[in-house]
């Protein structure tokens, strides 16, 4: 898709962000941005909407409850992807920066609304509204940040986050939270559909070239839609029940003000913040073979915490950059920030019709749950990739091991948290939080240098092998 040949412009206008592509080649390449993102945008608020009991399989009267949720998800993600490519005043990067809903702060909000229904959302929007404030206040100084959080502490904070969903994805497989300690649970018929979901994701991926590869899990799970519905497993009752056009409603859940939800919100911030550093930083190498300015990087965070807190306003969940999509200008190669404005358009005007997330609520969860699994994967491998740039010194491997452990511990055994008082109880038993912190805190504490001796203890004998600090 590079090049002139397809009459997309020469190669200095294909790395200018303010290039303008003809607009039949335009559309094309924008709705391709709306298609790259799609499934992981919507997939926060119904992940969120099945903790708190009135997502898939509840029966809870306030279902409709969710389709609004899914609704906000694709208006304000591309409310937010406009402040990035048009941008006003010190907001925005005006580069091709596409947003959506974060899976970052998943860990931080299921603990919130686990099982506590619609009335769970208000101190959940309350930490949106605040967290996104704060994030935005963070732009002046997220390059100064940066030092404390090098590849460790990123890369341990991006596997804990998919080590935290992974769990996710194999109930959502099985049949879902509801349908657990009944027959149906884990059924042949169940995963035989969450399984057509992998094997077409993984083949496309593998064996698929250009958009079909990009957007392989919307494939996979559109033949796994398909799949179901020829095994009657799809209902459509809530899409004719569904308006056709509806306004988004301030303050819809409420709003609360909640010591947990606040200081989660605020902490995972600082770590969204450093994430769409790295992701404008690929948008300008990728696209236009530069380095991100100052500028750049400021005004990305000012859109990333301002459509964040806006977001929290209407009933939606944070909002991120989407690193996917620096994949997809760095294989298009085209830089234009118009192109992603167009991809925004598409998703507000989605926003604003409530049939799309009554469609959306008809995939059934198995079908969702082998789209997730792959998905989740993919964010611990992501975290993976980060920690192979990691010096290995018997430092950092102790950094990692003590971090990864109390983390990893908390969140599988929550009750050992039974005597702190909830608001420590919901912090820490996302594992997320005490291994984000513990690994930034010892690795500014700890001295550069660490023995032999002082790990073969810890070790057990595994610290033998050679490692870079011998």
């Amino acid at each position: 898709m590079q090049g002139t040949d397809n009459g997309l412009g020469s190669p200095a206008e294909l790395k200018d962000p303010n290039y303008f592509p003809p607009l039949a080649k335009a559309i094309p390449l924008g709705i391709q941005h709306v298609l790259a993102m799609f499934v992981s945008n919507v997939t926060p608020a119904i992940i969120i909407a099945g903790a708190a009991g009135f997502g898939y399989g509840s029966n809870s009267p306030d279902f409709p409850q969710m389709i609004y949720m899914i609704q906000m998800s694709m208006l304000f993600a591309g409310v937010a992807t406009l402040f990035q490519t048009i941008g006003f005043g010190p907001v925005g990067a005006r580069l091709p920066i596409v947003q959506g809903t974060s899976f970052a702060f998943i860990p931080i909000m299921i603990p919130i609304v686990a099982g506590k229904g619609v009335e769970a959302m208000a101190p959940l929007m309350g930490g949106v509204l605040i967290g996104g404030i704060f994030h935005a206040c963070l732009a002046p100084f997220v390059g100064k940040i940066r030092f404390a959080l090098p590849p460790l502490v990123t890369g341990l904070v991006v596997t804990m986050i998919g080590l935290a969903l992974v769990k996710v994805g194999i109930q959502y497989a099985a049949g879902g939270v509801p349908a657990i300690g009944t027959p149906e649970y884990g059924s042949l018929l169940n995963w035989t559909v969450a399984l057509s979901v992998i094997v077409v994701t993984l083949a496309l991926k593998f064996f698929a070239r250009g958009m079909l590869s990009v957007s392989a899990v919307l494939v996979g799970l559109i033949a796994g839609y398909a799949l179901a519905a020829a095994l009657g497993m799809v209902n459509f009752g809530n899409v004719g029940r569904a308006a056709s056009f509806a306004l988004p409603n301030p303050f819809h859940f409420g709003f609360e003000f909640s010591i947990a939800a606040i200081v989660g919100f605020c902490l995972m911030a600082i770590i969204s913040a450093i994430e769409t550093v790295g992701d404008v930083s690929g948008i300008t190498k990728g696209g236009a073979g530069r380095e991100a300015t100052d500028k750049e990087i400021t005004g990305a965070t000012y859109a990333d915490g301002l459509g964040t807190a806006i977001a929290g306003i209407f009933g939606a969940l944070p909002n991120t950059s989407f690193s996917q999509n620096v994949g997809l200008i760095a294989m298009t190669g085209v830089m234009s920030r118009h192109v992603v404005t167009i991809g925004a358009i598409f998703l507000i005007i989605a926003g604003f019709v409530p049939k799309v997330g009554a469609l959306i609520s008809t995939v059934p969860i198995e079908v969702l749950g082998g789209g997730v699994i792959v998905m989740f994967g993919m964010v611990v491998a992501a975290g993976v990739a980060m920690l192979s740039d990691v010096d290995w010194t018997r430092r950092n491997m102790v950094i990692f091991a003590v971090s990864l452990s109390i983390g990893l511990g908390l969140q599988l055994e929550p009750g050992a948290l039974q005597h702190l008082p909830s608001t420590a109880k919901v912090l820490l038993s996302s594992g997320l939080l005490p291994s984000a912190f513990l690994a930034i805190v010892l690795n500014l504490l700890l001295p550069e240098e660490l023995s032999a001796e002082s790990t073969e203890e810890l070790s057990g004998g595994m610290g033998s092998k050679k490692h870079p600090a011998e």
